[in-house]
């Protein structure tokens, strides 16, 4: 299984049966649960790249080894973690919309709303986002445990799940306390983008693939360090991505409204370096109009041509490329095993050049 779509495919088919065990599990304890299992299987199983267990696929593939369907089980629970992040990461950002669909706090709201519920529609779809999001987080850790991966290699994973999980968090904090910051600083949202997105989706999953393959590598072994080489500077392009899309993207193509982080005012990289390269009259239009949640599209028209004409989109753009560059290069070590330096490479490929 060499191609990333078969790859793909075979983590759907692990999740769709884990669901559907859930699914029977749940709706034994009431019917009232059917649409939380509705509400997740949609979410998990229609669309998502699959980003987390194809690099833990490479990772394994790294150390010279072809996952079974076992490993690629233990693999599959990384999109539960990735559910999580993202329903949590929709309420705190009020976010409506998520591939084209209601966020999971607004598909809830409006389940209220259809059922003539008493009480506060707005209030119960936040709390069963909050819960919602915390099952994905409790199932991540079960599928991972009930992979069927042997003793020590489980572990091995276990380790490095605990400390990726630390990080989101943490870095998911720093990204809600930046909103509360003075002063846009491109190294703070550079560690943010790291922590949050970086090190989570590309750096940590090599590194769970590559000691379910080999349980006896070190936290600071040859193999770990190239896939850190490899795993950092790319998880940090495609963050910077991220941040394009976010306010350049296609929303045919991202599932998001145009410019959905202008109307956040979320504070990226990209929003860092443009304050720093804007002039005093685009820095104030800018700041004024940010975070506003009733900007229209000429507005965000207008916006985005300031920004671009500070050329921090370019400045972007190369810091991508140089990134991109420095993954690749740690690609092709002799280090990583010759089988997996094409699917490294096309993934680097995947996650710096892709529209959403």
């Amino acid at each position: 299984m060499s191609s990333a779509t078969a790859v793909r495919d075979a983590v759907k088919q692990e999740l769709t049966q884990y669901l559907a065990e859930q699914r029977d599990y749940l709706t034994n304890i009431a019917s009232e649960l059917v649409p939380v299992c509705d509400a997740l299987e949609d979410y998990l199983l229609e669309g998502g790249k699959r980003l987390r267990p194809l690099f833990a696929y490479a990772g394994f593939m790294a150390a010279g080894k072809t996952p079974s369907r076992t490993e690629i089980r233990a693999m599959a629970s990384l999109e539960l973690l990735q559910a999580c992040a993202l329903i949590h990461d929709d309420l705190m950002d009020g976010s409506d919309t998520r591939r084209g669909k209601p966020a999971i706090h607004r598909h809830f709201e409006n389940l209220h709303r259809q059922g003539s519920m008493a009480g506060l529609a707005s209030q119960f779809g936040e709390a069963a986002a909050v819960l919602l999001g915390d099952l994905a987080l409790v199932w991540s850790d079960h599928m991972l445990h009930n992979s069927g991966l042997a003793f020590e290699n489980l572990a091995a994973a276990l380790r490095i799940h605990d400390e990726m999980r630390i990080e989101l968090m943490a870095g998911q904090y720093l990204d809600v306390r930046e909103a509360g910051e003075k002063e846009h600083s491109v190294e703070r949202s550079l560690r943010i983008a790291r922590y949050k997105s970086g090190k989570y989706t590309i750096e940590r999953p090599l590194h769970l693939g590559a000691v379910m393959a080999l349980p006896e590598l070190g936290a600071h072994s040859e193999l770990i360090n190239v896939l850190s080489a490899y795993g950092l500077p790319l998880g940090e392009a495609f963050q910077l991505r991220d941040d394009l899309l976010g306010i350049f993207g296609d929303p045919q193509v991202t599932g998001k409204p145009a410019g959905d982080d202008l109307r956040e005012g979320k504070r990226t990289v990209l929003m860092a370096m443009t304050m720093e390269k804007a002039s005093d009259a685009a820095r104030s239009e800018l700041s004024a109009h940010l975070g506003n949640p009733e900007l229209t599209p000429e507005k965000i028209e207008e916006l985005r041509t300031l920004i671009s004409e500070t050329g921090a989109v370019d400045d972007v753009e190369k810091l991508i490329d140089r990134l991109l560059q420095e993954s690749t290069d740690a690609a092709n070590s002799a280090v990583i095993n010759v089988q997996a330096r094409p699917f490294l490479l096309a993934l680097a490929e995947t996650a710096t050049r892709r529209s959403h």
